[in-house]
């Protein structure tokens, strides 16, 4: 996942957990990659492949579109340079598409980008917390960037962040997304209250011990979603969907779920036994271990000294992969969904099991009430699709 801009971005959303990392990064080249770091970038990274897999670039910020159209046409003209014959090559490109006009759009069509939209549903809900640096909402031009990269037949999904607002009225921000998107994402917002402070797993014993038991509202922040709250919401979206939309709207969370039911491994990192491979590449060309582990104790070393390839094998980032299970509470362990989770997210640990350990996952019982909610649904669809029938067929026996 590479931050061109790192941090930067025209908007100031309330929840943004990567915008304090302009106080921890190297501020230079204006925090803009420069041709030097993008070419070795490219060029590593499509190296590290055997040309019989794809090589997707994963464009993110801050917002990226902050580092205008000529740079992405370089990136693009580098990875036609360095591609292997036979060799394709995809782009995925993160966006709050606030300043996506016709040429963005045009250049996205033409080079086959697919686009995330952050937004987090209608108007009143995504205005909430996604605002300018003046406290403004941003919906309006985000549609409008949505209605650019529609004309242009560009492909496009939605990246929804659930907050504590989202689950007073789930369906609500679920049949305003359908109305637009075809694939969804959702995100749930959670975010310790000294989360800008410390990196997860460098928490003192004392903090731990202080936090053994409290409330969860003691120790996220007012907009973090509740486990509760998250899978109410899951929960009321995946009747909606079960009863009407199976086959015709995607939403991730449900796919990757109903393909663990399968027996397939896990598709998101977030569900997987263990993690770790989904670096992050900043501006200046520092690699991270992940998104949400931008902290000095997780860099890796910089592309401009070692291999990409070289720093994603590395040590340490074997260890911060299997640190996912070997550091997993043994409540997780006899958990009956644990291969549908494997304990989530390790950012998201930082709460105690009822045998007094710690690293449960703060979403636990929101998992546990989506998970438990979704069985005989899932079990249907995964049993229709072993045997050559369609997953929709649910809906004929829902409602």
């Amino acid at each position: 996942m590479a931050k061109p801009c790192g941090p930067l971005c025209n908007l100031d959303c309330v929840y943004c957990f990567y915008s304090c990392k302009k106080d921890g990064c190297d501020p230079s080249h204006n925090w803009k990659m420069d041709g030097e770091t993008l070419e070795i970038f490219v060029r590593d990274y499509i190296r590290s492949r055997p040309w019989e897999y794809p090589v997707q670039f994963v464009w993110q910020g801050g917002e990226p579109c902050l580092m205008g159209l000529d740079f992405f046409r370089k990136a693009v003209e580098l990875q036609e340079k360095y591609k292997k014959p036979g060799q394709e090559i995809t782009n995925a490109f993160q966006t709050n598409a606030t300043l996506i006009d016709s040429k963005w759009a045009e250049f996205f069509r033409k080079n086959n980008f697919l686009i995330g939209v952050s937004i987090d549903g209608p108007e009143d809900i995504h205005n909430r917390y996604r605002v300018d640096s003046s406290g403004r909402g941003s919906f309006g031009s985000v549609m409008a960037g949505v209605e650019n990269l529609r004309k242009h037949n560009v492909d496009y999904n939605a990246l929804v962040c659930i907050t504590n607002i989202s689950s007073e009225d789930p369906l609500d921000i679920y049949d305003f997304l359908k109305e637009h998107f075809n694939f969804i994402q959702f995100i749930p917002v959670v975010e310790e209250r000294d989360f800008k402070k410390e990196a997860p797993f460098q928490k003192n014993a004392e903090k731990w011990t202080v936090n053994k038991g409290r409330k969860y509202l003691d120790i996220v922040t007012e907009w973090s979603v509740t486990p509760e709250g998250f899978g109410t919401f899951l929960n009321r979206i995946f009747d909606s969907w079960v009863q009407n939309d199976v086959g015709r709207v995607f939403v991730q969370i449900f796919d990757y779920t109903l393909a663990n039911w399968m027996g397939y491994p896990a598709a998101l990192c977030v569900f997987n036994r263990t993690c770790g491979r989904a670096l992050v590449l900043e501006h200046n060309g520092d690699i991270y271990a992940c998104d949400h582990f931008v902290y000095p104790e997780y860099k890796l070393g910089n592309i401009k000294e070692m291999p990409l390839a070289e720093l994603a094998r590395s040590n340490p980032q074997i260890r911060f992969g299997n640190d996912k299970w070997e550091r997993l509470s043994g409540e997780c362990r006899d958990c009956e969904y644990l291969s549908l989770c494997f304990g989530g997210c390790p950012r998201n640990r930082f709460v105690f099991t009822t045998g007094g350990e710690r690293e449960l996952n703060y979403l636990c019982e929101g998992y546990r009430s989506f998970f438990s909610h979704t069985s005989k649904a899932m079990k249907f669809m995964a049993n229709e699709l072993i045997n050559h029938r369609p997953a929709s067929n649910i809906m004929k026996i829902s409602g």
